[in-house]
Order: C-alpha cells, then structure tokens, then sequence
C-alpha cells in the first residue's frame, strides 16, 4: 500500500487505501484505489465493486477537469441508510492506453478483414485489460480484504467507454462478473476510428448478441443521457435493448433508463449513480 502523498484524493466517508504503480503481466501499472465504508474492520464481508477511470470517482479537487463521481458520498449514504448491502469499491486509474484498454477485443471478429486492418483494430487491448482485473488484480482483492469473491457478490461499472467494457467483461466472466452497470455507453463508436465507425457499432451489438449470459441469469444496468455526445446514443442504446429483450431477459434483471438534461459528464453520472446502486446491490 502506498502512504498518502499531495495531490491524492480525499474522501468525506469511508477511508481510501491507494496502490501505486500496481503491476500487470499484461498492461501497463497504474494506481489502484481502494475504498472501504465506514466500520469496514469491525463489520461482514463485503461485495466488491471494480469501476474504470478510478482518478474520477472520489475528489473533484485532484480529477483533470474538476469532476467526480462522488463514490464515497453515494455509496456511503445509501450502506448507511441501509438501503444497498455493504461493498468496497476498487478504482482502477487509467492510462494514456484508455481507449484501446476499453475498446472490446473480440468485435474485430464481426467485421470484414479489411477492417480487421484498420489501425485502430490493430491496437485493441481489451482483452489485456480484462485478464489484468480478473486473473491479478481480484485475487489481490479478494487476499488482502474481507470481500465476499463468488461472482454474484462481484460487480464492474463504468462510463462512456467504460460501459463497453464492463458488458464485455460480463459476457467474457461470467463465472466472475454477476452484474455490469454501464452509463453512457459509448455505443455510438464517435470518434473512435477514421472511418465506418456504424460498422463498429454494429460489430459490438452482434457480438453482445452472440455471448450475453444465460438469460435473467445476471444483472445488467444500462443508461444514457440526452445531452452532449449522449444525444447520439439513443437509436444504438435502442438496438442493444432489442437484443436482451429478444434473448429474453426481463426488467428484473436487465434496465436500460434515459435521464433527460444529462451530459456526458461526471457531474451528471454523479446525479444517477444511486439508480445503478440500487439495481445491483438491492437489500
């Protein structure tokens, strides 16, 4: 564990516990930051929530552009109100391999092998990144805190990019992974690659559709805003609905909501991040 230093995050609930430069076989180190509840040591095991882009969550003074998630705040209030069951979450930082870390591997085998060749194919990491959390850094977790490991007490959340590769993650583990909260998926592929980007799109919901888990078998909680980027995801966001509901998963274990005046922000995902909570960590 890595002792405080200036300039990292602090927190007004819980206590955080940071791991510099934690290292992978498979992608490059960062900061992993852990955040244990208040009462941790004297209480349960826990249910552990892995969330992307750990430099966002926790202090808006130490975030690149001045937002948070505010996971301590939310999480806090609703294990204090008892109203979700208790977790700890674990922040994985990212790097400047963000989005070739995010992007889903396995896409590349739903386009044509000329698009197989793009640059941008070239550089998909997200299988790397998946190994890293599941085959390192969870039994890291899982060693050193009081956490319950079995998959239906395992969750992994994230934003924009971050929501595509936490339904990948679930579609990839489902022996580990038993539900995936993804805001603002960046469904849409804007600005990803330097052409076809529908192809992409496409590519992802035909893989989505080949690998989902057993139907009502794990929870999955989709969303997206109305504003900035976000106004783009609808007609996708509507496409990957089609295919849970075609597959058969109902509303107890599949939701997809629309949060009207929502950005693609930080300060807006703070705003909805209870309704996640709620979905997968219900009492």
């Amino acid at each position: 564990m890595t002792k405080p230093r200036e300039g990292d995050p602090c927190v007004t609930t819980g206590h955080l516990e940071r791991y510099a430069d934690f290292h992978s076989r498979f992608v490059e180190p960062r900061t992993v930051t852990v955040w244990l509840p208040d009462g941790y040591e004297k209480g349960d095991s826990c249910d552990v929530v892995y969330m992307h882009d750990g430099q966002m969550l926790f202090d808006a003074t130490t975030s690149w552009n001045h937002q948070e998630w505010m996971v301590d705040e939310v999480f806090g209030r609703l294990i204090a109100q008892d109203s979700i069951r208790r977790c700890i979450v674990v922040g994985i930082d990212n790097t400047g391999n963000r989005l070739c870390e995010f992007f889903p591997s396995k896409c590349r085998q739903y386009v044509a092998s000329e698009a197989r060749d793009c640059k941008e194919a070239k550089m998909f990491l997200g299988d790397e990144y998946l190994r890293f959390i599941v085959e390192e850094l969870k039994p890291f977790i899982d060693s050193k805190y009081k956490t319950h490991p079995q998959c239906e007490h395992t969750f992994i959340m994230g934003s924009s990019m971050g929501g595509l590769i936490s339904l990948y993650a679930l579609c990839e583990y489902p022996e580990v992974f038993g539900a995936a909260a993804c805001l603002s998926s960046h469904l849409s592929m804007y600005g990803l690659f330097s052409d076809n980007k529908e192809l992409w799109a496409n590519a992802f919901r035909d893989y989505v559709s080949e690998h989902l888990p057993a139907p009502n078998s794990r929870l999955v909680y989709m969303d997206h805003g109305t504003e900035t980027i976000d106004a783009d995801y609808g007609p996708y966001q509507e496409k990957i609905d089609m295919v849970f509901k075609d597959k058969g998963w109902d509303s107890t274990h599949f939701k997809s909501l629309v949060f009207n005046g929502h950005a693609h922000m930080e300060r807006d995902w703070a705003k909805r991040l209870h309704q996640p909570l709620y979905f997968l960590l219900k009492k």
